[in-house]
């Protein structure tokens, strides 16, 4: 780790060290933040907003642009980072530096295009003579906080339109993967940003009250769990919060579809990342006349997939974070069964490695039916009716995607039009994203929306400029 990718971090702190999910191993170590650095971390952040500010647009386009190109140049040594840190298989990680490059150069072309508009005084009366527009200014200091999931991309989705927008950032990436962060702030450093725009620092839940806390701070951009993004909005205080607090996407699949299409994309959309994905697919409902054969299938595939060392490219399906998520996700599953669900495949555990598992007959009101299980655990059900379908999708208080497989046009609109989602995928599983829509929740906890262009409008404010011209 170059010392211009290094964490703040006073002198003597302990470092925190970082292992393979896979085998424990350690990866590297990396400098921990005290939360009592807060105020060296803002005088930083200060400086760093206004040599942000005061980039041309066609500057900070040049800098994403030429980060897009160091990350692509450096595929292979960002890729072996994810699979050590975070445990995803290699084409998983493949993946997400694919993502990654995308999300840069969005954000590149963020910056010089989403200037404003013009103001039309005119339209109401005695303002005819009258003529401006509105600017795109940046908010000064934004705090990042990032999970371990996606590792690179997601801190790529905070990182890139705050720099877009003029922006400095308080950058805290998860403890358990810093790495990636660290490697990719290094590249916007090599690529022309001033050190001061991003300040990183790792730390615990003490460190991240601080930066979430700090008057100073004008947003916090949060991915994570549903308790801390309640924490954070105790502590925030008068600032613009943007949160992606995870979900339990339901998918339907009609007696219409094409059968095996849905199968297949709901078996990856299901065990991608070991389900550690928050728009994975975590309940499938299949329409009663097809549940049979579709629960033999996706079983049967299931059961193929190969779980095991993610650094080989026949791995389907890595480790889960850490030893302790695989043992809660057990003890979850566990539960559920004890309660009256059928356990079909999987709930078999070697360390961190847990098995792809499959339920049905899980009952509406266990936790892995109403809650986030972020692991390789997917519910069958059956339901008769497109209603009963659509109220059993809607049935958590939360929701980020949802799928539906069918060939008719007029069930899929439909559909897309009742369920509470921040989107619907139409013949494609849950998971399905693309790093320039909006991306973010329905009902409980839903605040703002990541996808480059929607976040840059969340980390920027207008500003209107009117002359008199009496």
């Amino acid at each position: 780790m170059t010392a211009a990718s290094s964490p703040i971090a006073a002198a003597g702190a302990t470092p925190i060290v970082v292992h393979n999910p896979y085998d424990g191993s350690v990866v590297g170590s990396v400098d921990a933040t005290d939360a009592h650095e807060i105020s060296n971390l803002l005088v930083r952040a200060r400086r760093g907003a206004q040599l942000s500010r005061g980039l041309p647009r066609h500057q900070r386009a040049a800098i994403l642009e030429k980060t897009a190109r160091i990350v692509e140049e450096r595929h292979h040594h960002f890729a072996q980072t994810i699979v050590l840190e975070a445990g995803k298989t290699i084409v998983q990680a493949r993946k997400e530096i694919s993502r990654c490059i995308n999300t840069l150069r969005l954000s590149a072309e963020e910056a010089k295009r989403n200037a404003g508009e013009v103001v039309p005084f005119d339209a109401y009366a005695g303002s005819e003579r009258r003529q401006g527009w509105f600017s795109r200014e940046p908010l000064g200091i934004i705090t990042a906080i990032t999970p371990y999931n996606d590792p690179l991309n997601l801190v790529a989705h905070k990182l890139g339109p705050a720099i877009a927008g003029g922006n400095a950032v308080l950058l805290k990436p998860s403890e358990l993967t810093p790495l990636s962060a660290l490697n990719l702030v290094g590249a916007l450093r090599e690529a022309g940003l001033p050190d001061e725009v991003i300040t990183v620092a790792i730390g615990g839940a003490d460190l991240g009250e601080a930066m979430v806390a700090a008057r100073d701070v004008r947003m916090v951009s949060f991915t994570g769990g549903f308790a801390t993004g309640e924490a954070i909005s105790r502590s925030a205080g008068l600032k613009k919060l943007a949160m992606e607090l995870g979900g339990n996407a339901p998918v339907i699949v009609m007696e219409d579809c094409n059968f095996d299409k849905a199968v297949a994309s709901c078996v990856s959309g299901s065990f991608w990342a070991a389900g550690q994905n928050c728009i994975g697919a975590q309940r499938i409902l299949v329409a009663a006349p097809l549940y049979k054969r579709f629960r033999d299938a996706f079983v049967k595939a299931t059961c193929l997939l190969k779980a095991g060392d993610p650094r080989l490219e026949e791995t389907d399906v890595g480790p889960m974070i850490s030893v302790q998520s695989a043992e809660r996700t057990e003890a979850v599953v566990d539960k559920a069964i004890a309660d009256g669900a059928t356990l079909l495949c999987g709930n078999s555990r070697q360390g961190a490695l847990y098995q792809p598992t499959v339920l049905e007959g899980a009952v509406a009101t266990c936790s892995i039916w109403q809650e986030e299980v972020f692991a390789p655990v997917v519910v069958l059900a059956s339901f008769d009716t497109l209603d009963e379908a659509i109220n059993l999708a809607n049935s958590p208080e939360y929701s980020l995607h949802a799928g539906i497989f069918t060939d008719s046009l007029g069930i899929a609109l439909d559909a897309a039009g009742r369920i509470d989602a921040g989107g619907v995928m139409i013949n494609d599983s849950s998971d399905y994203r693309f790093d320039a829509m909006p991306f973010g929740g329905f009902k409980y906890g839903s605040m703002g929306r990541e996808g480059v262009r929607f976040a840059f409008e969340d980390m920027t404010q207008p500003k209107v400029v009117c002359f008199n011209l009496e």
